[in-house]
């Protein structure tokens, strides 16, 4: 793990996390959950995914300025689902980047509720990923959305750039991290745990019990945790960035969380 001083001298910035793809967010100190807003950008032009909470606004258009991206130069803002963690600042990202082709991209049922974080008179820039047959290109960058329904919400996808194979994920390999840093590298011995409630190796802290946990009390059921497991496996990745938790650029520590996710037991309506 990093010191926290080096951690909050990393982090004061802009992280890229694959090639002109760049972590934006920050270190939350005050909870658990650290969300991730990304930007990707190719040439004189970017799109935002997952721009974060009303609060976080100012901090994450600090860092989009970092890149050396103009509001106005961010041509969508993609959105995985219609919670206020990523999506409480849209109407801020909305009225700063001033860009007339701007487009807020999600899964239509996501739309109707993402339609309440705007202005009425600006709810036209609302588009379902299926109008743009699943892709997004810019500048030659092209984006994939991949459906994962009910995980969590209806109008759950992932995001997957076909330049850099980076999955942005959401919620799904997210976690509730009680130790965080940005880059995650499970241990070498924890796909042959069996136990992940205790560590083998009566380590002090193990981030994999944190990130099934979360997974057991954010997703709504095994079957949908599974389906998007199934999903997710069938794509080349390699790299994982979700909107919680930590990134993973290891392909083991991939291959291994799409099988221990799929497998996973008591999630959700399943724990009860």
């Amino acid at each position: 793990m990093m010191s926290p001083m080096n951690r909050q001298k990393a982090y004061d910035h802009p992280v890229e996390i694959a090639d002109h793809i760049y972590w934006v967010g920050f270190d939350e100190k005050a909870s658990n959950i650290h969300c991730n807003p990304y930007l990707v950008i190719e040439g004189n032009q970017a799109v935002l995914i997952d721009a974060g909470s009303r609060p976080d606004f100012a901090t994450v258009m600090m860092k989009i300025l970092q890149t050396g991206i103009a509001p106005e130069q961010i041509l969508a803002l993609i959105y995985h689902h219609p919670d206020p963690d990523l999506c409480g600042s849209m109407s801020n990202m909305v009225d700063i980047c001033a860009n007339p082709a701007l487009k807020i991209l999600s899964e239509s049922h996501n739309n109707i509720f993402l339609s309440y974080y705007i202005e009425r008179e600006k709810r036209g820039i609302l588009k379902s990923i299926d109008e743009h047959d699943f892709t997004f290109s810019f500048n030659g960058r092209v984006l994939h959305f991949i459906k994962t329904p009910y995980a969590h919400a209806a109008g759950s996808f992932v995001t997957y750039d076909e330049k850099t194979k980076t999955l942005f994920t959401s919620d799904l390999f997210g976690s509730e991290s009680r130790q965080w840093d940005l880059f995650l590298r499970l241990p070498e011995d924890c796909p042959a745990c069996g136990d992940h409630r205790r560590c083998i190796d009566e380590r002090g802290f193990c981030p994999l019990k944190d990130i099934l946990e979360f997974h057991k009390k954010v997703m709504p059921s095994e079957m949908a945790l599974k389906y998007a497991a199934d999903v997710i496996g069938r794509l080349d990745v390699k790299v994982i960035a979700p909107q919680h938790g930590s990134v993973f650029t290891e392909r083991r520590d991939i291959d291994f969380l799409i099988k221990r996710l799929g497998s996973l037991k008591g999630v959700g309506i399943d724990g009860i």
